[in-house]
């Protein structure tokens, strides 16, 4: 039995499950690699720097894909 979207269900391609686990790590990595090269940073501060790099990544995500995630007739 093959497998078929529901209507309505989004298609999401490859390019855009890979899109998502970039825009999830990034923020871990990012803040990572600063505790690495620079230095110790504040608790309050990772936490900010944590929400605007997904907030940004989030808004990429979406102004990116939005044209190729359409929605199945």
């Amino acid at each position: 039995m093959k497998w078929t979207r529901k209507p309505g269900e989004p298609i999401y391609l490859r390019r855009h499950m890979v899109g998502l686990g970039l825009a999830i790590c990034l923020p871990i990595v990012l803040l990572q690699l600063y505790k690495i090269y620079v230095g110790p940073i504040s608790f309050s501060m990772q936490i900010a720097i944590g929400v605007i790099v997904s907030v940004l990544a989030g808004m990429v995500l979406y102004f990116t894909y939005r044209s190729s995630a359409q929605n199945e007739p």
